[in-house]
């Protein structure tokens, strides 16, 4: 049920089928490089593309700007406190920031970063500090079709041969990340969460929680975890955070801001080390990136994003998407998770293998047929490592209606229909940095 109404809106329109052939050649095959304007349905990412509610909006008017010792700072390290439990709040001005902060304090050249599964920055982070980022998802992780219900959980067990193989003293850093980004979206049980926080103690590393969905994970564990059937979003999300040593967060995420992120922990030391860097990269520690009015939005957007009805409506429009996906006969990971729905590009083009892409073909289509923006997230997004296809069709926070789903249904089940059409695609141009070689590069079209 939708808990809101709007009370803004933007005109979008349709580029015509000429325009759009002509927007994909010039964009090099990448649909990070159209503008904005030339794209109907945008589910490229949920991160800061969302609508802010009326509270945060005239928490904006309360900013203080000041560059130390800010109000709206006090706000934001009250309200992380408060939803988190966390004491020592070091801003910065995105996700990918905290994640310089934090990994950059934690990690030298010849560790061993382990995580259920590394999304793009988070692996280039970890590669940028001379370390190896190693992923240890559950076995079911890989299949699209396989019916459970925590599918993003931490491999303890592919963890201990990672340990086995490299030694404990190289292991510095365990990381999960709820919900899981690269296994699309799926939750992570706080029975996990305990199991991931007591391994990394026994191997004497810090456990960290990339927190950026943290409150949809929540909501997941009330519907899935026994145990948990009685709590709350509120209280989930205390109980699995405290688990962590630290956390690193995206407040465009589960933060519901356009802007902004931050390290948080309870340890004093790391808190003082993450300044120093935070300093160096972000700026001043009461405001690091973040101008005041920004704080002041996500201060009042980790509250609201833990209140009950706004997560299940959050989480039931993109389960709207996948069931109208699924009425189509569309191939989709199951089951949905919280922010997106995943296409499984390769049973959608069984007949392009994965050396020509068939992830980033397959997003090529959606927008040349209806003006749909997605991402990849298989082997052109994540070179050489053992991931499924996956197409990532992000569902901005309070953005988009059932009309809007239902385009993209349509346009995805009309890519289907002449889907023998769909060749694959090559490298034109590559960045020298791998990990995150699909926001820039470019590719063409190759023959059948």
């Amino acid at each position: 049920m939708v808990s809101y109404r709007t009370k803004v809106a933007e005109r979008i329109r349709l580029p015509s089928r000429t325009e759009r052939e002509r927007n994909l050649a010039a964009a090099g095959y990448n649909l990070f490089n159209l503008a904005a304007d030339d794209v109907y349905v945008d589910l490229l990412t949920d991160s800061g593309t969302g609508a802010m509610s009326q509270e945060q909006w005239a928490a904006l008017h309360r900013g203080d700007e000041s560059y130390a010792g800010s109000r709206s700072f006090e706000r934001l390290e009250a309200a992380v406190r408060d939803v988190m439990g966390f004491p020592h709040v070091i801003p910065a001005h995105q996700g990918r920031g905290a994640e310089n902060v934090l990994y950059g304090t934690l990690l030298e050249p010849g560790d061993v970063a382990l995580n259920n599964t590394h999304f793009d920055t988070t692996r280039a982070h970890v590669a940028n500090q001379g370390a190896d980022p190693v992923d240890c998802p559950v076995a079911d992780a890989r299949d699209p079709e396989a019916d459970a219900p925590f599918k993003g959980n931490f491999s303890i067990e592919r963890a201990r041969e990672v340990v086995a193989e490299v030694g404990a003293d190289r292991v510095p850093l365990v990381i999960l990340t709820i919900t899981n980004n690269s296994a699309a979206g799926q939750p992570v049980s706080v029975a996990n969460t305990r199991d991931a926080a007591r391994f990394a103690e026994e191997i004497d590393a810090t456990f960290v929680i990339d927190a950026c969905r943290f409150a949809e994970n929540a909501h997941f564990v009330t519907e899935r975890e026994s145990d948990y059937a009685d709590a709350t979003v509120a209280e989930i999300a205390r109980e699995q955070l405290g688990c962590a040593d630290a956390l690193v967060m995206s407040g465009k995420k589960d933060g519901l801001s356009n802007v902004g992120g931050f390290v948080a922990t309870d340890d004093e030391r790391l808190a003082e080390a993450c300044k120093q860097r935070a300093i160096l990269y972000e700026g001043f520690p009461t405001y690091g990136g973040m101008a005041g009015r920004d704080m002041e939005a996500m201060a009042v957007g980790l509250r609201e994003a833990v209140e009950e009805a706004y997560v299940a409506g959050r989480v039931d429009a993109v389960a709207q998407l996948g069931d109208l996906l699924t009425d189509a006969g569309v191939p989709i990971y199951e089951p949905v998770g919280g922010h997106a729905v995943y296409l499984d590009a390769a049973a959608c083009l069984p007949h392009v293998p994965a050396a020509k892409f068939p992830g980033q073909a397959l997003v090529c289509e959606l927008y040349r047929e209806g003006g749909v923006r997605g991402v990849e997230l298989g082997s052109f997004a994540f070179p050489d490592t053992d991931r499924p296809e996956l197409v990532r069709l992000a569902v901005p926070r309070r953005t988009y209606g059932r009309d809007h789903f239902q385009h993209v249904a349509e346009t995805v089940a009309a890519v289907l229909d002449r889907r023998e059409e769909v060749t694959g695609l090559r490298l034109a141009t590559e960045p020298p940095v791998p990990e995150i070689r699909h926001f820039t590069a470019e590719l063409e079209p190759v023959e059948s």
